[in-house]
């Protein structure tokens, strides 16, 4: 290979925000690094999205408990991936919750995920020896659950594929605010390598139907009212829409994925250039995109030896 993936040379400390999206709600961000959002309830805690290491989870419980002492009592993991779920157990919660389909693809490809993950992009797993293995959900549905912590309520749904098959998000109504993990991303480029380019745009147009007052997306800034909450919709459907149409008339037309690769950036690199891991995004996305042009409805399980693989076809 000529040159290895470009996150494995992005060893830059991030600074950290935590921003309060609404009455009781924060969104904890770091400059594109994986979010995390936090619900506090009138007796608990509730945290989507866990971090990757118990390390870095205890900079999230950090912040919390800047803001109050009620105990963290659910982790809900929004999906699978292993940056998101790997620091779970750092909160000692009651219960973690997941999709009934994100605990399936644990089983199936968790582990895979992990070892990728980490090859990848080493600076997220800061203290990965700390990591007690995976993580499992103690309570899984299918469409949707809802949570009661005192006179809050949270309903978790899944409202269709999109980062991945099991995403879910966390809708809190007495404030008008999303949790949406991976499927809503700000100036942040979409990981589309698990992803469902053909279904990712209505589960977009599923999270602006409840028309959320703010979000805490999956990288980048908290968006804090509705005027940045639909130009972060609409960058996130532009996004997924550039990445695939040009893709996928390759594909059609019988050409390469090195092709696709050249197509792709034509169309993206002067929209999305300067995003957050953009370039570290970007193989995992056209091998993503080409092979749903081609017919694959499921993701192939990303492996360390696939991912090299791949990043050498597009070298060539």
């Amino acid at each position: 290979m000529a040159k290895g993936f470009a996150s494995t040379g992005d060893m830059a400390e991030k600074t950290i925000s935590f921003t309060e999206i609404g009455r009781d709600l924060y969104a904890f961000t770091a400059e594109g690094d994986p979010n995390t959002g936090v619900i506090i309830g009138d007796d608990s805690v509730m945290v989507v999205d866990a971090q990757a290491t118990p390390k870095m989870a205890g900079q999230v419980i950090e912040r919390i408990r800047a803001v109050t002492d009620k105990p963290i009592k659910y982790v809900v993991l929004s999906h699978y991936h292993a940056v998101r779920v790997l620091g779970a157990s750092a909160y000692d919660a009651e219960q973690i919750i997941a999709s009934d389909t994100c605990r399936a693809m644990i089983h199936e490809r968790g582990q895979e995920d992990w070892d990728s993950e980490f090859g990848r992009f080493p600076r997220l797993f800061d203290a990965a020896e700390t990591i007690p293995g995976l993580t499992w959900p103690t309570m899984t549905f299918s469409g949707k659950m809802t949570i009661h912590m005192g006179n809050r309520r949270v309903d978790l749904m899944h409202l269709g594929r999109a980062h991945t098959a099991g995403d879910i998000v966390a809708w809190v109504p007495d404030e008008g605010v999303m949790l949406t993990g991976d499927i809503v991303e700000y100036h942040s480029a979409c990981y589309c390598g698990d992803g469902h380019f053909g279904d990712w745009p209505a589960t977009l147009d599923a999270i602006a139907a409840f028309g959320p007052k703010s979000i805490a997306p999956g990288r980048g800034d908290a968006l804090v009212g509705e005027p940045r909450v639909a130009e972060a919709i609409a960058n996130t459907k532009d996004f997924i829409r550039s990445t695939f149409e040009p893709v996928a008339a390759v594909a059609a037309r019988g050409g390469s994925l090195k092709e696709a690769w050249d197509a792709c950036r034509a169309v993206c690199d002067p929209k999305f250039a300067d995003y957050a891991i953009y370039e570290h995004c970007l193989p995992f996305n056209v091998a993503r995109a080409y092979d749903e042009a081609l017919g694959i409805d499921t993701p192939r399980i990303w492996t360390a030896e696939r991912d090299q693989a791949m990043w050498g076809q597009l070298q060539g």
